[in-house]
């Protein structure tokens, strides 16, 4: 019964301590003309495949990051990390701008109206409209 026991708070520790997904969106400048897109639209902007509006990303560390790029591009974020790295050294495309956390994406899409990023839901506020909610 003593070793049932020590399972089961085990188990509860391990299941309180895993960190709850958060809803991530992707937003743009309230100024933007896009009032809405599709996951593939927003993925053609993450993946380098359209350079209409300039991606922002968080840095590989932060686990939005790894959400946000399975959610939205059905891939690993080291996937897109080495197509990224191909585009760049084929000369195709540049990296995307990397912020520091939501808040500095959030600052980096209200001040360029050609910026694109990800934050977690929570942060939104009237300085950026989002344009996709990922699920």
């Amino acid at each position: 019964m003593k070793q049932l026991i020590k399972i089961w708070l085990g188990t509860a520790a391990l299941a309180l301590a895993l960190p709850a997904s958060a809803e991530v969106v992707v937003v743009v400048n309230p100024k933007a003309a896009e009032s809405s897109m599709t996951k593939d639209e927003v993925a053609q902007f993450f993946l380098g495949k359209s350079s209409t509006l300039s991606p922002v990303d968080q840095p590989e560390s932060a686990p939005i990051r790894a959400e946000f790029y399975k959610k939205v591009t059905d891939k690993e974020a080291s996937q897109v990390k080495a197509l990224w790295s191909k585009l760049v050294f084929t000369g195709k495309a540049t990296m995307p701008k990397e912020a520091a956390d939501s808040a500095a994406v959030k600052k980096i899409v209200a001040s360029d109206s050609k910026a694109i990023g990800y934050i977690e839901k929570s942060a939104v506020d009237a300085s950026v409209k989002v344009i996709y909610t990922a699920q």
